[in-house]
């Protein structure tokens, strides 16, 4: 009688066969995974790929290459005059820009004839930045025409708009030091721009119209978080230690510029923060939406302000800026629409009668 097999010699005898069954389960689980990826791994080779990261930005780099190449204004270098006595007077020029009122101001030490503003205040960096309402063109465009006055108008007669309006005080004697050192740097910054022809980035950078009014509750809120550090609660600025002038200005106020000024005009105040302002905007990185710099350009001009007297101003009223804020108008649109907008009806209404204004 065989003997029968015990059940361990059983377990030993079955060990490769089970291994051999578990390489073979193996093998047929990978050939089966391989079976269903084959088709999408064919599919995606032979979709074409895809192009547009590679299009965004050779457009992007098409755009930067367009914005790098704008050659902008630069003021001409006064440090290249040799003529020792011509470079005082313009260095003296600069320093009046700068600082007109440590000379010029309430506590002026030549004069006491404005309202303690900087020129600096409103043409940034003594008049040389790019679009920070600068002197760029106005030797290249002066004398000019201007539709304001109805006349032509000479660079003293420029400066001194700007001491009655903008600086609230008096004209200058045109045959004054001080004049002729302001008129000389003007000329000077500028001498680098061809007659008749506008330098690159002068005065201040266009600003597309809202579709609605600008709103100067909006502004309130906006001027609070943006502008009230520097400017302050009600305005005011802040004075420097010695009260010879301002470390911020005052943006209303019976220290601040008239209502007879370029800036009381929403359109200009609304270009001139959108691209300078908080400290640290430029043209190219600005810091304010469009709207917003339209809300605070309405907040501040909305406060109260000295007024000047303007009877003459605009003698052809159909050539006042669409934002003058004093009638009359050529047009029947009210007064507060020409002050805060909407502009763009002004615009069309404007255009149908073939009249172009800005």
């Amino acid at each position: 009688m065989l003997e029968q097999p015990s059940k361990k010699d059983t377990e030993q005898l079955s060990q490769p066969y089970i291994k051999i069954i578990n390489k073979l389960m193996l093998i047929i689980v990978v050939l089966l995974v391989a079976l269903i990826a084959m088709p999408v791994l064919v599919y995606q080779s032979f979709q074409p790929k895809k192009s547009a990261p590679a299009a965004n930005a050779a457009s992007l780099n098409m755009e930067t290459a367009t914005v790098s190449t704008v050659k902008y204004w630069q003021a001409a270098d006064i440090q290249t005059i040799t003529d020792e006595a011509k470079k005082t007077l313009l260095l003296y020029g600069k320093d009046l820009i700068a600082n007109t009122s440590k000379y010029l101001g309430p506590n002026g030490s030549v004069l006491k004839m404005s309202n303690g503003m900087n020129c600096q205040n409103c043409h940034l960096q003594a008049g040389t930045a790019v679009f920070g309402n600068n002197y760029g063109s106005v030797a290249s465009l002066y004398p000019k025409f201007r539709a304001r006055s109805g006349t032509s108008e000479n660079i003293y007669k420029r400066v001194n708009d700007c001491f009655q309006r903008s600086l609230n005080g008096k004209a200058l004697d045109t045959s004054s030091k001080e004049m002729e050192a302001i008129v000389a740097y003007i000329q000077f910054i500028g001498s680098n721009v061809a007659k008749g022809k506008r330098a690159e980035g002068s005065g201040l950078k266009e600003l597309a119209f809202l579709e609605r009014a600008a709103s100067a509750t909006n502004g309130s809120t906006l001027y609070t978080a943006k502008c009230q550090s520097c400017h302050q609660v009600n305005g005011e600025g802040v004075l420097l230690p010695d009260k010879t002038g301002y470390a911020y200005p005052p943006l209303w106020g019976k220290h601040s510029f008239n209502d007879g000024a370029g800036l009381y005009r929403i359109s200009n105040f609304a270009k001139y923060i959108k691209y300078n302002m908080p400290q640290g905007a430029t043209h190219e990185n600005p810091l304010l939406a469009d709207e917003e710099a339209w809300d605070i350009a309405a907040y501040v001009l909305m406060n109260d302000r000295p007024h000047l007297n303007t009877p003459k101003d605009w003698p052809d009223i159909s050539k006042k800026p669409i934002d003058h804020p004093f009638g009359p108008y050529a047009d029947s649109f009210p007064v507060l629409q020409h002050r805060i907008g909407p502009f763009k009806p002004i615009v069309a209404a404007n255009e149908k009668k073939g009249v172009a204004k800005k």
